[in-house]
């Protein structure tokens, strides 16, 4: 691995990778409460056929952190690496997880030519997403979180005790067999550094998602651009099964917008699915990728 500083539309980005730069570039996309290392498990087992590139995002890691809501909107965040696209030479293939997927996602629809191919693990794009929060049922339910992370009080709760909020909600539900003291000790490290965590729950903050109440459906929904939401390239979903926090109903639909799709279950896995098969994983992506 080796890490590096590069300059974004004006700002220090702090950036990870794999494999020789000659190969063809797979640009990695992190979660929540992730950061570009957490590519560390998948990125070896592809490094060999792709150069694999992972940011840390804005407000994560050793990257920019600037203050406020409004630095979090997603097109500043798609912003940021249709630069780093642009730097490297368009167009690359995508992978995305997590809040990472609803940037890859971004770059999909809103600068096209920057993607090859869109890789999704078990993230979301917003439409099926936002129909299934709006229902008020299993997503709804499984999405209050939501609220708690956009509170303007949540960093200094996350943060208290040595983050022990914050490394709860990492380890809710799900497994986390693969996450060593050593590993969970770089987490804390990251999420440690000055304005890091305020930065990080400002993406919460900043999206316009609108989680429904249980058992409250909402019928108000503001009208989407549907035909600007397209995914127009190949598209490979990778689902963990198991996760918890996104449910399979938040995907429904999603042929509507990606009518490429090649969907792919990952058994035994959940929402952490690069960390706990990531040998599998990165097999299903060589595959694809050679179809």
């Amino acid at each position: 691995m080796e890490n590096r500083f590069i300059e974004l539309n004006g700002q220090s980005f702090y950036l990870r990778s794999w494999g020789d730069p000659s190969l063809p570039v797979m640009l990695m996309l992190h979660g929540f409460p992730e950061y570009g290392g957490a590519w560390g498990d998948l990125a070896p087992h592809l490094s060999e056929h792709f150069h694999c590139i992972a940011p840390d995002q804005r407000g994560f890691g050793q990257s920019w952190a600037p203050e406020g809501t409004d630095h979090y909107a997603l097109s500043k965040l798609v912003s940021d690496m249709a630069a780093l696209i642009e730097d490297i030479g368009a167009p690359v293939c995508v992978l995305g997880h997590d809040w990472g997927a609803a940037v890859a996602y971004g770059l999909a629809m809103f600068r096209p030519e920057l993607v090859s191919k869109l890789i999704i693990a078990n993230g979301v794009h917003p439409v099926p997403f936002q129909r299934a929060l709006a229902e008020g049922g299993a997503q709804s339910k499984a999405s209050q979180y939501i609220n708690d992370l956009r509170d303007p009080n949540a960093a200094q709760r996350f943060s208290a005790d040595d983050f022990f909020l914050l490394e709860r909600f990492f380890r809710r539900g799900m497994g986390v067999d693969w996450l060593s003291d050593e590993q969970m000790q770089d987490y804390r490290t990251e999420w440690a550094r000055p304005g890091r965590l305020d930065a990080m729950l400002n993406w919460y903050r900043a999206s316009p998602l609108i989680v429904a109440d249980p058992d409250k459906p909402l019928t108000d929904l503001p009208d989407l651009p549907l035909d600007r939401l397209m995914i127009k390239c190949p598209h490979l979903l990778l689902w963990g099964p198991e996760d918890t926090a996104l449910l399979p109903e938040s995907t429904a639909g999603l042929e509507d917008f990606a009518p490429d799709l090649t969907r792919i279950d990952i058994p035994g896995a959940d929402h952490w699915l690069h960390h706990q098969r990531p040998e599998v994983l990165a097999q299903e992506i060589k595959n694809w990728m050679a179809s």
